[in-house]
């Protein structure tokens, strides 16, 4: 299934980012501005992800990520939450990390906020979450007390992160939150005024037109 044209994606992104509101979430900026018909990317800022040696793929990803101990989240992770969904989507979600619900089962996005990001994507989207979408995390360890990742978490598993997306090679990728925010764009991001804006990325030389990177603010 093709996703929908950039525009009308944030667009439908927006409402359903709404429900959020009403479901009790501390903070989803969005104002009637958000989404303009014709979206800038006059200022984008270029995210190169580009690395010698070929492509890995999400299965190969995966095997050398291993049983990580790169840091110390994995002293008290019940389970490495890698990733579901499409290796060949054109639509990724990126949040901050697991909950306790998803180191409980290993998925990405299962509890209270994963509810809700399927409505998003299956009621708001009209696409199918496992066969439309991919999902993963900045880190994929459980932090403690659901806080933020710390800069030396972030960086244990960004490199995995980098590859999991060369080698989907999506269309689209939203970051769920300013910690994705941050550690896409490599700075600390004001979400309140990054929000909707567009950022091109590098996949690799011979390949189609860059996606481009979209910030969501879901705080969970």
């Amino acid at each position: 299934m093709q996703i929908p044209d950039r525009t009308r994606l944030l667009r439908e992104l927006k409402n359903q980012l709404l429900f959020l509101k009403d479901a009790g979430y501390s903070e989803i900026p969005i104002e009637s501005e958000l989404f303009p018909e014709n979206i800038s990317t006059s200022n984008t800022t270029p995210i190169n992800i580009v690395e010698s040696g070929q492509i890995k793929t999400l299965t190969q990803v995966r095997e050398e990520l291993g049983d990580c101990t790169r840091c110390k989240l994995s002293n008290g992770r019940k389970n490495i939450v890698f990733g579901s969904g499409n290796p060949n989507a054109d639509l990724v979600f990126v949040g901050e990390g697991p909950g306790a619900d998803e180191d409980e089962q290993g998925l990405p996005f299962v509890g209270r906020a994963g509810k809700k990001l399927t409505e998003i994507i299956e009621k708001g989207m009209n696409l199918n979450r496992e066969k439309d979408t991919y999902i993963c995390n900045i880190v994929k360890c459980r932090p403690p007390g659901n806080r933020d990742p710390k800069k030396e978490e972030i960086e244990a598993c960004n490199p995995f992160l980098l590859q999991q997306l060369k080698a989907i090679q999506p269309k689209v990728v939203v970051a769920l939150g300013k910690p994705a925010a941050s550690t896409l764009l490599g700075r600390t991001v004001p979400i309140t005024k990054e929000r909707g804006t567009w950022h091109d990325y590098e996949v690799q030389a011979n390949a189609p037109p860059p996606p481009r990177i979209s910030f969501a603010c879901i705080h969970h």
